[in-house]
This record gives C-alpha cells, structure tokens and sequence, in this order.
C-alpha cells in the first residue's frame, strides 16, 4: 500500500496561474502576450487539460520550458530556494588583502537585483509579443 500524501497535485491551469504569479504578471500581461482577454486567461487558469500547442506558448510567454510548465511543484520552488541560502556561505579568500575600503553588499540584496532585471527583461518580451499580435 503507498503512502498517502496530503499535498494535491496542481492541475495545469494552477501551475499556469503559481508560474505567472511569481514572473510578476498580470492575467492581463498574460493574455497580451497570447492575444486573448483577461477572462480567457482566468479560464485557462482553471482548465485541467490544455492542448500541447496552446500550452507551448503559454510557456514561451512565461518564459519556462514546457516541460518545466508541466513539471512545476511548488515544493520544488521552496526546496530549491531553502537549499540556496544553506548553502551559502562567506568566503574570505574572495576578499583582496589590499582593499581595506571594499564595500560587502547584502547577498539578498543581489538576488533582488538580479529577480528585478530578469523580470525586466521577460516584461520587454511580453511587451514586443503584445506589439507583434497588434500586427
């Protein structure tokens, strides 16, 4: 007998909807980039079952792979996240003997800045797709 578990696997329409959320988009940023209304995304977001062709260019619009948009696990994002930061540590060999004056920065702080300029960067996208389907 298996055990089992109490975490309910997402269906599509959810990974869609948890994927969206944390690249920062709205529904409307979404349907932009797919050429479809608000409501249509809010649909789709609670679909189980989505067409492959549909689902890769949600997925491109996402900017994920398609197969990382069907494997998405929300443990996995907390697993990953949590690993990162136990991992981290302070080397001192990194800091140069010479440079009394460095600046050390929050490690946090970084990773901020870095989330802020590939969010950014996927906004342009959905911005020259949103363009493209005006054409």
């Amino acid at each position: 007998m298996e055990p089992q578990t109490s975490i309910k696997a997402l269906n599509i329409g959810r990974k869609i909807e948890r994927i969206r959320k944390l690249r920062g988009l709205t529904q409307d940023d979404l349907g932009n980039g797919l050429g479809i209304s608000k409501q249509a995304v809010s649909k789709l977001e609670q679909s189980e079952n989505i067409d492959e062709e549909r689902l890769n260019e949600i997925a491109t619009v996402l900017g994920v792979t398609l197969e990382g948009l069907k494997s998405f696990k929300e443990e996995s994002v907390f697993y990953n996240t949590n690993n990162f930061y136990d991992s981290t540590t302070f080397n001192n060999s990194a800091v140069s003997a010479h440079s009394e004056s460095a600046v050390f920065q929050n490690p946090i702080e970084k990773i901020i800045e870095l989330y802020e300029s590939l969010l950014k960067s996927e906004r342009e996208k959905v911005e020259i797709l949103h363009n493209r389907s005006k054409m």
